[in-house]
């Protein structure tokens, strides 16, 4: 049973909605549920289904196929009729016992906040399948509770219902294809959630239940039950709607033999959303409990959907974030309210805008987009010499300087309780790395447009180049993490040097490249990703692990962050080549994450983080972009579908 209690299963609607469980059908997260619907999408989700309560009756015996967790006991325990589960195409689940079959998949429909189960009989006796909804109405930030408030004022139909959480709430629609519904109403409470409860989060909640509804089904006999935010699906046949073409189809790359590789693709069509307050693509940065953030879209979509072949999506998204530059930053988020302030404090994302662009220009030969916003390139550079947010500038040197107290906005960005715990004040080297390639980038773009670049910005990359090396090597031949300079040196070990090496114009010489990354592979290297520190450091947290407290404070001081592994690869193969030899080798090293994410934590899933020591479990989120996106672009760029054999 443990096993089907770990597990968890992830399905998605294209507007930042899902459908999520464990394979057990134990509810073990406030985030899960059947039906979470984004109401301004991608954003505003509230959890309106919970989950299903099944029961199949034959021969006068009832067979309950759920499962959820009391305080010191299981009930119902539905595993032990689990003969098997498929995650893909879609959630697919079969029961059995000595005298039924019952098959049982669930499907989001694209583009609108609907699920819809499926259920077959799939044996050779006629039985009774008692279906009970439980619905909640919670923010999916936040557990259900019962409350007075809550009554589900319902009006029914033969086949639907339609019902309100509370006087005032988004109605939710319940309708199916077969059966009577009985009303019996009651509370299910107590049920706990142990990864909530792990997270040092609220892990107690209370589902309600309306009635239930009784079919019976002849062998191979079906039925479909459908739940929305949308009074529409009420006018649809649900057969007909399960049946019809509402997944997004992946993109399929020519000559792709790798299964694993066609897998990835599916798994990343999950993060791409509308943006309702945008009117465009957006990419939601993990499931289930982020949204849409400015960093990790310019990086996820290099792989999602720049090297993919998307090119409207790419230009999408792109487009968005260029009409949203204020002050020379482009939004680290959007707010779920088109009225609220939009936040700005990031000090890398913009400089992410770069290196997509120059990637979409790459893949895309898009010169009429560079031209259309060479003059916003040109204002951020120019707003980051002169000075902006957050006392981010230009130091004598050459460098770009940022920070002040209280804020973090480097990608290692947690903070508790107003305490920033990785303090990176001054000159990050990765924002860096960052700032040499957009200047190299602007004048890239300048040549093949036929512009002239102004002298200001090849003397200030001549003056990085020149002091560069010369501030930022520390005596053991490797980075500071971050200076002031003449002030202060950071000699953490951390990954960020390594986008030194791997962004699209590398700042150090072939061998100097070679000592970093070799340095990289023995102190930070795991067959999952890269650790964000030194095992060697005291300040090195092993588990990820318990309350947020706990959880922000080993967040980058050693945590694993599969998301790296594209640039130490990457870096990789320029180093040493990519030679059929070196791609087989780096195919090999991501057997243990292929392992993972096939078998373990959210399945067909990337995971957001793993432990910094011994690190085999999944952490933080269970379905990470730029998790996912990095491998679909480390195996287009190097094709290593064409070695993979699975």
């Amino acid at each position: 049973m443990k096993d089907f209690f770990d597990k968890e299963w992830l399905v998605t609607n294209a507007l930042g909605g899902y459908a999520s469980s464990t394979v057990s059908s134990a509810n073990t997260r406030h985030y899960h549920g059947l039906l979470v619907a984004a109401f301004t999408p991608p954003t505003d989700r509230k959890v309106l289904v919970a989950k299903i309560e099944e029961r199949v009756l034959i021969n006068a015996e009832y067979y309950d196929l759920s499962l959820n967790q009391y305080p010191g006991v299981i009930h119902p325990n539905g595993t032990q009729y689990l003969d098997h589960f498929e995650a893909v195409p879609v959630p697919r689940w079969h029961y059995a016992a000595n005298v039924w079959q019952l098959q049982k998949s669930v499907r989001m429909v694209q583009g609108s906040n609907s699920t819809l189960v499926y259920y077959k009989n799939s044996g050779n006796k006629t039985l009774i399948l008692e279906l009970h909804p439980l619905y909640a109405y919670a923010d999916y930030h936040t557990a259900f509770h019962e409350d007075p408030r809550y009554d589900f004022y319902t009006e029914f139909t033969t086949d639907s219902l339609k019902s309100y959480a509370t006087y005032g709430s988004h109605p939710v629609f319940t309708k199916w294809s077969e059966g009577t519904y009985i009303v019996q109403r009651n509370w299910y409470k107590n049920i706990q959630l142990p990864e909530s409860r792990e997270r040092g989060l609220d892990y107690v909640c209370d589902y309600y239940r309306i009635g239930y509804l009784k079919t019976e089904l002849k062998p191979n006999e079906q039925l479909i039950i459908g739940f929305s935010s949308e009074e529409e699906i009420l006018k649809k046949d649900l057969k007909q709607l399960w049946g019809s073409q509402n997944l997004r189809a992946p993109i399929k790359l020519p000559d792709s033999k790798s299964i694993f590789y066609n897998d990835l693709l599916t798994s990343g069509n999950q993060f791409l959303v509308n943006r309702a307050t945008t009117n465009s693509e957006s990419i939601i940065a993990g499931y289930h409990w982020f949204t849409d953030w400015g960093r990790d879209t310019m990086i996820a979509m290099r792989g999602l959907t720049i090297a993919t072949g998307r090119k409207a999506i790419s230009q999408s998204i792109l487009s968005t974030f260029f009409k949203r530059i204020d002050q020379g930053m482009i939004p680290d988020r959007f707010p779920d309210n088109a009225d609220d302030t939009v936040d700005y404090n990031t000090m890398d994302a913009t400089l992410w805008l770069f290196i997509a662009t120059y990637e979409f220009y790459k893949k895309f030969g898009e010169t009429g987009f560079i031209k259309k916003h060479i003059g916003a390139l040109k204002g951020i550079l120019d707003a980051h010499i002169h000075g902006t947010r957050y006392n981010i500038h230009v130091t004598k040197e050459g460098f770009l300087y940022g920070g002040v107290e209280g804020e973090q906005l480097t990608w290692m960005d947690a903070i508790v309780n107003g305490k920033v715990i990785t303090p990176r004040i001054g000159c990050p080297v990765e924002v860096n790395a960052l700032w040499y390639n957009a200047l190299k980038i602007f004048q890239s773009f300048c040549k093949d447009l036929g512009t002239k670049v102004d002298g200001k910005y090849e003397d200030l990359i001549d003056k990085f180049e020149i002091n560069f090396l010369k501030m930022f090597e520390n005596p053991e031949g490797t980075l500071y993490d971050v200076i002031v300079p003449d002030v202060s040196y950071d000699d953490s070990f951390r990954p960020n040097q390594l986008f030194c090496l791997s962004l699209p114009f590398p700042l150090l010489h072939a061998h100097k490249q070679k000592t970093i990354f070799n340095a990289v592979r023995d102190k930070l290297f795991t067959p999952f990703g890269l650790r964000t520190l030194d095992v060697g450091n005291p300040n090195f947290i092993p588990k990820y692990q318990g309350d947020q407290w706990s959880r922000d404070h080993a967040y980058h001081q050693g945590t694993v962050w599969p998301y790296l592994l594209y640039d130490y690869f990457h870096a990789f193969f320029r180093i040493y080549g990519n030679s059929k030899k070196n791609k087989k080798r780096v195919v090999m090293e991501l057997n243990d994450l292929k392992e993972h994410f096939y078998y373990h934590n959210g399945l067909f899933c990337i995971s957001e983080i793993f432990d910094g020591l011994e690190p085999k479990e999944g952490k933080g989120c269970i379905q990470q972009a730029w998790s996912v996106a990095h491998l679909i672009k480390l195996y287009t760029d190097y094709q290593l579908y064409e070695l993979d054999e699975m």
